[in-house]
């Protein structure tokens, strides 16, 4: 097969073992239909030249693919959360070609002993943050299991169980605890808990105090919780240290984009808790990271926990993070908001939404103008488990067609190179335009090309 004409034209461009595999997987097609259906082996052909292009195409596409994010989900945890500023992709390219200085001291002065990965980053996260000291891991969660680890295994922490949440991938703040070797102590009730509830538990085998933001869902009616404030307080009179999990940590007042308020890591850190946790790849809109800051009582044991070594960040997302990181440090006059794209996407302006929206329709109708298109106001999402209140207003394309239904429409986006995700609704296609980059238009109307194609093509006798 490989001496055949079609085999020898794909072995021109594509490796061996692609076109090998190829040609394998299409002789065992025609054996199973030779063994389903031996009566009809005078009409049967040969290996068809363009089913094995297509197979070996399928064969060398990368696994990890950009997707153009039509769902109006911001923060899209299946689609990878923030996307990088270009200022972060830059260097993140610019340290990836090379060698770089991770572990190394540049100054003459101290050449001779090796550095910390973990100084890159430290200073700007404690000049925007106004923490003490600060560390970074590879995600929010490996940041609360090594806290938790340091500051009290085989001793007790005291949590609300209104707070005992449940994160993406059934993965559970209990579950968290038990791995760190601390044990729960649930206060409260699941809607309301006061501060005499963690005084009353308060023990000799009490290690910490801990506050969970509840980010990714809200209580509403009769609730009561306690204030950071009130529980530093109370840990410092009974000299128990005080540790806040924020989640997806804001250096920015989500309010200040019409969004729901949430603390900002400043302002906890100012409320005078220990330990604060939070993400680096949600609300701050930088790569996958565990931020960790924390008051120099507490920084020489986080720094010496032999955990910290599995949980480190490698030099890409320490690159991207410390470029995210000086925006916030430089941006002046708002500009932040615009050179982040989580920041971007949260506070774009109705009039923008509205005249990207028009933009996409026309140049859909300019390249598929057999489906049927209306622009309809929808609502977008944080997502990332983060601000579940907060649903901004948006504009989407609704596609249809009469003879192809939005289940087969959504199978061949999602095939499209770049993949189009959008999502269904009412028997159409919707495509919130508040996750799209403008230079990701035409790619999507390039898209909806391909479904007017495959209409056009089930429509043929």
């Amino acid at each position: 097969m490989l001496r055949q004409d079609v085999a020898r034209r794909l072995l021109e461009w594509a490796p061996r073992w692609a076109v090998v595999s190829a040609v394998r997987e299409e002789i065992e097609l025609l054996r199973s239909q030779l063994i389903a259906a031996p009566l009809a082996v005078p009409q049967m052909g040969g290996i068809s030249p363009r089913a094995l292009e297509g197979r070996v195409e399928e064969l060398l596409r990368p696994s990890l693919v950009r997707v153009l994010n039509g769902t109006g989900v911001v923060l899209h945890t299946n689609l990878g959360r923030a996307p990088l500023a270009l200022a972060a992709v830059e260097r993140v390219a610019e340290v990836a070609r090379g060698y770089c200085n991770l572990e190394y001291r540049l100054d003459e002065e101290s050449s001779e002993r090796r550095g910390s990965r973990h100084e890159h980053v430290a200073s700007l996260i404690t000049l925007l943050t106004g923490a003490e000291t600060a560390l970074v891991v590879n995600n929010n969660a490996a940041a609360v299991l090594l806290s938790l680890a340091t500051l009290a295994a085989g001793r007790e922490v005291i949590v609300s169980r209104g707070e005992l949440v449940e994160i993406g991938g059934s993965f559970r703040v209990p579950d968290v605890m038990r791995a760190s070797g601390a044990k729960l102590v649930e206060v409260g009730t699941t809607n309301r808990t006061h501060l005499a509830d963690y005084e009353r538990a308060i023990g000799p085998e009490t290690a910490l105090l801990l506050k969970v933001h509840q980010s990714n869902f809200a209580q509403i009616g009769f609730t009561a919780d306690v204030s950071i404030e009130d529980l530093v307080a109370l840990g410092r009179a009974h000299q128990l240290p005080t540790m806040v999990d924020l989640g997806s940590g804001s250096l920015v007042a989500p309010s200040t984009f019409g969004l729901e308020d949430e603390p900002t890591v400043a302002e906890l850190v100012h409320s005078g808790a220990d330990v604060v946790t939070c993400s680096g790849d949600k609300l701050l809109g930088g790569p996958q990271a565990g931020l960790l800051l924390a008051r120099k009582g507490c920084f020489a044991q986080l720094r010496g926990h032999p955990l910290l070594r599995a949980m480190r960040p490698d030099k890409l997302a320490l690159a991207a993070l410390e470029a995210t990181l000086e925006l916030y440090r430089d941006g002046r006059d708002g500009r932040v908001a615009t050179m982040v794209p989580t920041l971007a996407m949260l506070s774009a302006a109705p009039e923008l939404l509205r005249s990207r929206a028009e933009r996409l329709a026309a140049l859909v109708r300019e390249h598929a103008g057999v489906l049927d298109i209306t622009l309809v106001e929808v609502n977008s999402a944080v997502g990332g488990g983060a601000l579940p209140r907060s649903e901004p207003r948006s504009v989407a394309l609704a596609v249809a067609h009469p003879h192809l239904g939005p289940e087969a429409i959504d199978k061949v986006l999602r095939h499209c190179a770049p993949p189009l995700v959008a999502r269904i609704a009412d028997g159409r296609i919707l495509v919130d335009v508040r996750t799209l980059a403008d230079h990701e238009l035409r790619e999507v109307a390039a898209a909806f090309a391909r479904v007017a194609r495959t209409a056009e093509a089930k429509e043929q006798p």
